[in-house]
């Protein structure tokens, strides 16, 4: 078996990321993902070929932007 399915727990741990950082790349239907009855399963080689194509990096430098942006108005008392 060289390509067993993962859970969100491992998908995680196997790039690094927080869990919330997957699912909000699921949420956002970027990540390749298959729900199971509950739960959310992964393929590694999917998962690879998504970094490689710079999906991942997008997605984050986004998440970064926005948190950074948000950081910024809270300092400086503005509200969305």
């Amino acid at each position: 078996m060289s390509d067993r399915w993962m859970s969100v727990e491992e998908i995680a741990g196997y790039l690094g990321v927080s869990k919330d950082t997957v699912y909000g790349w699921i949420t956002k239907r970027e990540m390749p993902a298959h729900k199971v009855g509950r739960l959310w399963k992964f393929k590694s080689d999917e998962v690879d070929f998504w970094v490689r194509a710079g999906k991942a990096s997008d997605e984050c430098s986004e998440q970064s932007r926005q948190s950074a942006q948000e950081s910024d108005e809270r300092k400086s008392g503005n509200k969305k």
